[in-house]
This record gives structure tokens, sequence and C-alpha cells, in this order.
């Protein structure tokens, strides 16, 4: 396998009949490699670890007939790396089936590695040849030395916390165009039948008109008209939904860069019939205005009152 040319941010092949994105996550034990792949799982990849680099061709032949399957990502290390010409050989035979790796090589520094290993008290793949700590670690970096001279991209974890290095991998992945949308849950509850125990963020709407008081709107619930227009026409009710419009549209992608997959945000009032539903309905319409595709739940809607 021939060297590639200036590292850039790899993107997806697009070379025609290329049918197969693949890419190679590779590098130095304890560097983040299967942190790389939860991410790149986590955003659609079919992932395979720890895969023997002669299988690779046979992954990839299974997957060309699998629509399913069209972004590959194998993990290799020193666990199933022991010659790194038999690695690129393998590499380089993938040519014969129209497919191109992307090599995503990850290191660390000597100091950042011992004191993950440390923290982790798992032994290094190549501490089982009686080696240190220290000279496994030389002998690993030796051995892969191969594969980081061929990467396309070499990615320094030493001052990357997890979802630092996970984003990172994402970047990487899609050439800095795609990001990960995050999964946000809209539940409106009563706060008589307890707080919910998935929420991330509850807000407290008691502060509103109650239609309860009412005995025109009280069989009623946020769902229908009638108890929209109460909730929704207060003055109170605007000045909310106006103040908090922005901090969603400030913290949500925030909250995505963070590496968070999901946000459930729960808006509570005495019983989850009336003011809940309706600041619920309104704020799924502002989620939708500002890109979202959020999924909603009334959990205390039917409960008694």
């Amino acid at each position: 396998m021939s060297a590639p040319g200036p590292a850039s941010a790899p993107g997806p092949a697009s070379a025609p009949g290329h049918a197969l994105d693949l890419l190679i996550i590779t590098g130095l034990s304890g560097s983040g490699i299967s942190t790389a792949l939860q991410a790149l799982e986590d955003d659609g990849y079919f992932c395979v670890d720890n895969l023997p680099p002669p299988l690779i061709s046979t992954l990839t032949d299974l997957a060309r007939g699998r629509p399913d399957l069209h972004r590959l990502a194998v993990g290799l290390d020193a666990r199933n790396i022991h010659d790194a010409a038999q690695a690129l050989q393998a590499l380089a035979a993938l040519g014969a089936l129209a497919v191109s790796p992307r090599v995503l090589f990850l290191e660390a520094s000597a100091e950042s590695l011992q004191q993950r290993f440390s923290a982790s008290r798992r032994p290094h793949p190549l501490s089982r040849n009686a080696l240190s700590l220290t000279e496994a670690m030389a002998r690993e970096e030796e051995l892969m030395a191969p594969l980081r001279g061929v990467a396309h991209v070499v990615l320094d974890t030493t001052t990357l916390t997890v979802h630092d290095c996970k984003r990172r991998v994402r970047e990487l992945a899609t050439g800095g165009a795609g990001v990960r949308r995050m999964v946000v849950q809209l539940m409106s509850f009563g706060f008589r039948h307890g707080l919910p125990r998935e929420a991330d963020l509850v807000w407290d709407v008691r502060f509103l008109p109650n239609p309860h008081f009412d005995p025109a709107l009280r069989p009623l619930s946020g769902l229908d008209a009638p108890v929209r227009e109460f909730v929704l026409g207060h003055d109170a009710t605007r000045a909310f939904l106006a103040a908090f419009t922005p901090l969603l549209a400030a913290t949500l992608p925030a909250y995505v860069a963070e590496g968070k997959a999901y946000l459930t945000l729960a808006v509570g009032c005495t019983g989850g019939h009336h003011r809940s539903v309706a600041v619920v309905e309104a704020l799924r319409l502002t989620l939708i205005d500002l890109g979202w595709e959020p999924k909603v739940s009334h959990r205390d809607l039917h409960a008694p009152y």
C-alpha cells in the first residue's frame, strides 16, 4: 500500500464504483481507539474491533451486498497486528474490491498513556510478552510506525477529553460536514404525580394562570384549543416563551458539542393536564422552527386529577 498524499481531514469515498466508506481506526493502545469506534457506531457506522487484517477484505465483500452496511469502521491495534507489513498488504488488497480505506491513527504522549493504563488497571496488549509497561509501549510504537506512516490523519488525543475525542473523530469521518443530531424529548407532567426520573431538565410552569379554575376548561386538556388559547394567550406565557426560546437555541447545540445523545426536557404544572401540556406543544413548534425534531410525551395527561 503506497503512502497517501499530504494529510488532510478524510472525507467519504467518492470515486465511481466505491459503494463502501471504510474507515480504519488504528494507533497506540490507550489512545482512544475504542472511544473512536463508539462515536462512529453512534453515527451509523458498522464497527468491528480487533479484526485480523486479512479478514477485512472478507468483511467488505460481505458488506457490499448490504445497503445498510455501506459505512464500515475497523479497529486495528497491537492485539491483532503482529506484522505491520502484512497489515499494509491486507489494506492494499482492498483495491481489487474497489475499496479505498481511510486510515485514522490515534496516539498520545507516553505520560498520558501511562496514566490511562494506571487508571483503567488494564494490561497493555504487549505486556503478555513479559514486558514492562514502558517496554510494551516502546515496542508498540515501533510496531505501529508503518501504519502511522500511511495514515490520512494522525490525531493526538493527549489533551482531549472523551467527549472531545468523539467530536473530533466525527468531524474527521465526515470531513467536518456532518453533525450528529441529539434526540430531544419534550415531556409534560404533573408535580402531584412526582418528578420524572428520566428528565435532564425540569421547568416549573405553575406560575402561569390555571385553566383548572374555569369550570368550562377543567374537563379539557392542553391539547384542546380553548385551553391552549387560554394558556398561551396570557402575557406571562408569551414572556416566558420569548425568554425561553433563545435559551434553548443557545444550549441545545452546546449539549450536542459535549457528546450528549439524548436530552429530556420536562415541563410541569400541578396535575399535568393543562398548562404543561399546552406549553410543551408550543415548545414542540419552537424546536421544529429551530431545526430540531423533538419527540413529545404527556406523562400525566390521563392521570386522575
